[in-house]
């Protein structure tokens, strides 16, 4: 796996991309105003394209709502079951529609997005609950796990380790594979990339992630595995993708994750994407590394539901 894209190109794209998304950057950075952020987020994902030929319909999953996206003329029993990010507090199958329909049409699966529960309304478990829900709720209708993938970016990277290690406590089997984006897996914002990425990531920084965590967690500590999964004991887990870019402060989440996963004896792939930031994926019209690691990941689910 990999085509190398020469720096000088990577780094125009992204910096292009920082203008168009600076003043978005900037709020996820200040003490938030919830209802309008999340109109805004929403409203930014849909400025993106859908994928030609992708269909979205609107579903519930055991009661969580979710949008469905198929491959016209293409019927898969081959799934993905998608967790947004967005901080847990921000975010939704709307804001990500583009990114789900770039997975769908790159591997002709069927992706369910799921519109969880977000904090502050709703605290910590109440994702992970309606994660499961919705895994339940494919089982039930006869898709067999070895054709799930379970995928997500930043918090909904994190809520998709979450997920799997509650799918364990409660004895349900594993899906096919887990594919994480620039996961946040460790609510305690520590590692050298913290202070090490400070100035190269212009999305998300160290307070606005301790505001977002404060939120999610209420009452809970971000020491409980559930909520910092690098701190859990992988062991039984499905294999595990992780993509994340060398440019953001949550680089040393996806290194924490792959080494505890690999001393559990799971199957984990990581990906450092030189230059690249924080879920980079989401910036595919304008980034060739983008489109080159969902092409990436696309084969590796394929490869994982065959």
């Amino acid at each position: 796996m990999g085509h190398e894209v020469p720096a000088s190109i990577s780094q125009a794209e992204v910096a292009a991309v920082r203008v168009q998304v600076q003043a978005m950057a900037d709020q996820l950075r200040e003490p938030p105003n919830v209802a309008k952020l999340r109109l805004d987020y929403d409203a930014m994902g849909q400025l993106y394209p859908l994928a030609e030929g992708v269909q979205v319909t609107a579903v519930t999953l055991n009661g969580v709502p979710a949008e469905k996206h198929t491959l016209a003329g293409i019927s898969s029993q081959a799934t993905l079951l998608y967790l947004h990010g967005g901080g847990y507090v921000i975010g939704s199958p709307k804001s990500h529609s583009h990114l789900v329909a770039q997975f769908v049409s790159a591997t002709g699966m069927t992706a369910y997005s799921a519109d969880y529960r977000l904090a502050p309304e709703h605290a910590f478990p109440a994702a992970i609950d309606d994660a499961v829900l919705a895994y339940r709720a494919l089982l039930d209708q006869g898709i067999p796990a070895n054709k799930i993938i379970i995928s997500g970016d930043s918090a909904g990277g994190g809520l998709t380790m979450a997920t799997a290690l509650k799918l364990k406590a409660e004895g349900l089997p594993q899906p096919a594979g887990l594919f994480v984006i620039s996961p946040w897996a460790n609510l305690q914002q520590e590692g050298a990339s913290y202070a090490a990425k400070a100035e190269a990531d212009f999305i998300v920084d160290k307070a606005s992630l301790d505001r977002w965590a404060a939120a999610y967690l209420g009452d809970a500590s971000a020491q409980n595995a559930l909520a910092s999964p690098v701190l859990a004991d992988l062991t039984g887990l499905a294999p595990i993708l992780i993509h994340v870019g060398s440019e953001e402060v949550l680089l040393a989440d996806s290194l924490r994750l792959a080494e505890a996963a690999g001393l559990a004896l799971v199957d984990v792939t990581l990906k450092i994407v030189p230059h690249m930031p924080h879920v980079f994926h989401y910036m595919w019209p304008q980034v060739t590394a983008a489109r080159i690691a969902i092409a990436e990941a696309a084969a590796w689910m394929q490869a994982r539901t065959a």
